[in-house]
């Protein structure tokens, strides 16, 4: 509930004390200071309990109409009600007044008082709903974003758990044959084989991580892919040389390199070049699109987590362009930092 301790103490009063000089119920000649006194916090009360009611009106009306989706029906319902009782209110304590007091007793005057209770109930009705429903679209929009926050590293950390099934299999089928014929070359390998995991179980809790530490498991995990694939893969960095303070999600750019990997053909007479770049406001990822002779089956769910994982992080959406030569994917800068002088 809306906590309306200060609209209270303020209106109420006020209230009470402005709605029958309005209506003129009081006539302030007729009465000794203390007589005047006494009246005012007889409508003071008055204020206050169709304050009270109109409260416990819309408390208990919202379970009623929640189900209902026009938002102007449920204001037009809370109003009518609490006008309803509003004017009631303010009809019984006008007259109540009248029977006690030395005013002669006359219908416009209650009438003008019930109008001005009616105007003053809607006013604070109008408020009071206005007040409420974003108090529930702001909560509504937290839950979502919780959810989606949840929903969301729960598809990261499956990601981040495992590599593609295929390229373990082809790692490890590659270090079986270079133990056979190259050993030096082998631990080499292993080495970064191992490095590559260490980095996943090591990262894969975390939500951010800076790009030094990403590229340096990037150049692991391409070395390995370069070894497999025989020099048919080429990756080429634009970046400066102390990026630590640039923070991106863990993993986000082997998931944009394994899947350029898998949806484009190279061979040793046509390499696929993958570039990353650093620019003002984005990181660059791009490579030439070659799509493969058959048919590629893809989720797609790597490259819309990540995109749910920057909106979550920095309400920025990443940029993904594909035309008919080349794939780019721009990821939005998290840093703490200015950007480096020269940036495009």
């Amino acid at each position: 509930m809306i906590k309306d301790l200060v609209l209270k103490a303020v209106f109420i009063p006020l209230l009470g004390i402005c709605l029958p000089l309005l209506s003129g119920l009081i006539s302030y000649n007729l009465y000794s200071i203390g007589e005047l006194v006494a009246a005012n916090l007889l409508f003071i009360l008055t204020s206050y309990a169709i304050w009270a009611g109109c409260n416990w009106i819309h408390i208990r009306l919202r379970p009623i109409y929640r189900p209902v989706k026009n938002i102007y029906l449920k204001m037009t319902a809370v109003c009518l009600v609490s006008a309803i009782y509003g004017a009631g209110a303010g009809a019984l304590s006008s007259m109540l007044w009248l029977e006690l007091s030395r005013e002669s007793f006359g219908w416009p005057g209650i009438y003008r008082f019930m109008a001005a209770c009616v105007a003053a109930v809607i006013l604070f009705t109008l408020i009071y709903e206005i007040l409420f429903l974003n108090k529930e679209k702001e909560l509504d929009n937290q839950m979502v974003n919780q959810l989606d926050r949840e929903r969301s590293q729960a598809e990261w950390q499956a990601l981040a758990n495992e590599l593609d099934p295929h390229f373990i299999f082809n790692s490890l089928t590659t270090l079986n044959h270079l133990i056979r014929t190259v050993p030096e070359e082998a631990l080499q390998f292993n080495n970064r084989l191992a490095s590559v995991y260490k980095y996943m179980l090591l990262n894969k809790t975390k939500e951010l991580i800076s790009l030094e530490n990403e590229m340096e498991f990037l150049h692991s995990y391409f070395y390995l892919l370069h070894i497999r694939h025989d020099d048919k893969l080429k990756l080429e960095t634009c970046l400066p040389g102390n990026n630590h303070q640039i923070l991106l999600p863990p993993c986000s750019l082997q998931i944009l390199v394994e899947n350029a990997i898998k949806h484009n053909d190279f061979s040793e007479t046509a390499p696929l070049h993958i570039s990353i770049s650093l620019h003002r406001d984005y990181l660059s990822i791009s490579n030439p699109v070659k799509p493969k002779p058959f048919t590629v089956t893809s989720t797609g769910i790597g490259l819309k987590n990540l995109g749910a994982r920057y909106r979550l992080l920095t309400n920025k959406s990443i940029v993904v362009e594909n035309n008919r030569d080349r794939f780019t994917v721009k990821l939005p800068l998290i840093n703490n930092q200015p950007p480096p002088a020269g940036g495009h």
